[in-house]
Order: C-alpha cells, then sequence, then structure tokens
C-alpha cells in the first residue's frame, strides 16, 4: 500500500513521533492506522527495556498540594540528560505523575507506576515516552504527606529541588518559610534526637584529636570538644540552624516565637546519590561509528 505524507502526518500527531518512525510503521502495518500504532507501542516498550539499564541522573522534582492543603506529595523522575529533563513531554509526564500521587493512597513505586493515567498505566506511559525521548527515564521516589490538623508546605526551587514541610501549630506562611529554609540550608534532620550516635561519636573523637593539639589542661579541651560538638549540631538539625531569612534568629526560635514546632520535612534533590558514569564524548562517538 502506498504511504502518503498525509498518513504520516496524521501519525506523527497521534503519536509525537518523528517522521521516519511514523512511515516505518504504517509500512509495517500496511498502512493500517490503529495497527501502526500498536506496533509503535510494542516496539517502543523493547526500546525502553533496552534502556533500562543506563544511569538517569538528571530529572524533574515535582511538588504538589490538594485544594484543601491537608495533602501534599514530592516527586522525583530521572533522566539521562538535562535537555530531556527539561523536554515538554518529560515535564508534563513529571507533573502528572506528581498530580497522581497526591490524589491516591499509595505508599509504593509499584502502586504508583500501576495507577492508571491516559488510557495506560503510570508505567506503560513511561515506557512509551523512553522510545519517543531516547533516553532511560525512572520513577525514582515520591513522598506522600497526609495531617487532618498540622499545616503541610510545599516549596519548589526551580526544577531541581522539592521540599515538603508539616507543621504542628503556625500557618501556611510560616510552613512555607520553613519549607525555603529546608531548600536552602540542607538540614540533616530536625533535631538532636535524629542524629546517630556513632556520628557524634565520631565527631568528637575527631575534635577531641584536634583539641589536644593545643596542650591545654584536659579540662579546657572538653569544653573545647563539647564547644565544637554543639556547634555541629547547630550546622546539622533543622531547629538548630540560623533561619535563612533572618541569621539572628536560629530556626528552633522562630518556631517558638510562632507557637509552632516541625513535625517533619523531606528534601529532595535531581540526582543526588545517583553515581554519574564518567564517559569520553570522543570515545562514544568513535564506538558508535565502529557499531555502525
Amino acid at each position: 500500500m502506498n504511504i502518503t505524507a498525509a498518513m504520516v502526518k496524521e501519525l506523527r500527531e497521534r503519536t509525537g513521533s518523528g517522521m521516519m518512525e511514523c512511515k516505518k510503521a504504517l509500512t509495517e502495518a500496511n498502512g493500517d492506522m490503529e495497527a501502526a500504532i500498536e506496533w509503535m507501542r510494542k516496539t517502543g516498550l523493547t526500546k525502553a527495556d533496552k534502556k533500562a539499564g543506563r544511569t538517569a541522573a538528571e530529572g524533574y522534582v515535582c511538588v504538589k498540594m490538594s485544594a484543601d492543603g491537608k495533602v501534599a506529595a514530592l516527586v522525583e523522575i530521572n533522566s539521562e540528560t538535562d535537555f530531556v529533563a527539561k523536554a515538554d513531554d518529560f515535564v508534563k509526564f513529571a507533573n502528572d505523575v506528581a498530580d497522581l500521587v497526591a490524589a491516591n493512597d499509595v505508599s509504593s513505586l509499584e502502586q504508583v507506576s500501576a495507577l492508571s493515567l491516559n488510557g495506560s498505566t503510570v508505567d506503560e506511559t513511561r515506557r512509551a515516552l523512553v522510545a519517543k525521548l531516547g533516553e532511560n527515564i525512572n520513577l525514582r521516589r515520591f513522598e506522600r504527606y497526609t495531617s487532618a490538623d498540622g499545616v503541610l508546605a510545599g516549596y519548589s526551587h526551580g526544577s531541581r529541588i522539592g521540599v515538603l514541610v508539616e507543621l504542628k501549630g503556625g500557618n501556611a506562611e510560616l510552613g512555607r518559610d520553613i519549607a525555603m529554609h529546608v531548600a536552602a540550608s540542607k538540614p540533616v534532620c530536625l533535631d538532636e534526637s535524629g542524629v546517630p550516635a556513632e556520628l557524634i561519636a565520631k565527631e568528637k573523637e575527631i575534635f577531641s584529636a584536634q583539641a589536644l593539639e593545643s596542650g591545654k589542661p584536659a579540662e579546657i579541651v572538653e569544653k573545647m570538644v563539647q564547644g565544637r560538638i554543639n556547634k555541629f549540631l547547630g550546622e546539622i538539625t533543622l531547629v538548630g540552624q540560623p533561619f535563612v531569612k533572618n541569621p539572628d534568629v536560629t530556626v528552633a526560635g522562630l518556631l517558638k516565637e510562632k507557637s509552632a514546632s516541625v513535625a517533619r520535612f523531606v528534601r529532595y534533590e535531581v540526582g543526588e546519590g545517583i553515581e554519574k558514569e564518567e564517559s569520553n564524548f570522543a570515545e562514544e562517538v568513535m564506538a558508535q561509528v565502529r557499531g555502525a
């Protein structure tokens, strides 16, 4: 059957795929539009599976809040390059998934992947997007907060950092201020109780060795070490940090002033913790040439 330009145009509009891919699909399907779409879907999923092992450390972090403020969602979806992470289809997918997480009582990535999205599952949509954009795309992680009597707040710094905060007491403005602080200052935990004892012991050992070199008496050394430990805890705990919008007060002081406390918080930054592969672009090109 003769594959016309109009047929290719229609398939491109319906699938968003490239012209040559659409022409090939129509040829394989003998001009049957629906069969061509199904063929593209099947071959696309195969391509997605082949790309699954490739490192995806770029991406998009998305924050969503329910209209009543009782549910908040934070989602990270990864791609291989920043270029794809900025593509309209990728950004839409990230926002759609975050909307679904906010709207559904899910607790695992498997549950999120199985949710319905535009007539397919989230995972089927993801795999189709891999085929279309040509890169591995992963739904990496998510957090979902619900609160009946607390104050939920979210903050996005561009598309790379997202924060959720739950307050007891306070209001939405304070919640957003705390979320902005978390985005900027990267606290490790809420307060001293959340710092592992072995981490404090390790830091104390290091500080002690440094202080002993001063030659000061043991009781002075002990005070010096305790001072260093207190400073260390202030640097890594949310309540101990100077408030980013007014460094003259700590976050603990701000919360006390507002008769509020932080129940929990979470901060995502794109690609944190993912070991990126170092590659030589020239070698990659030569390898592709040899393969061709």
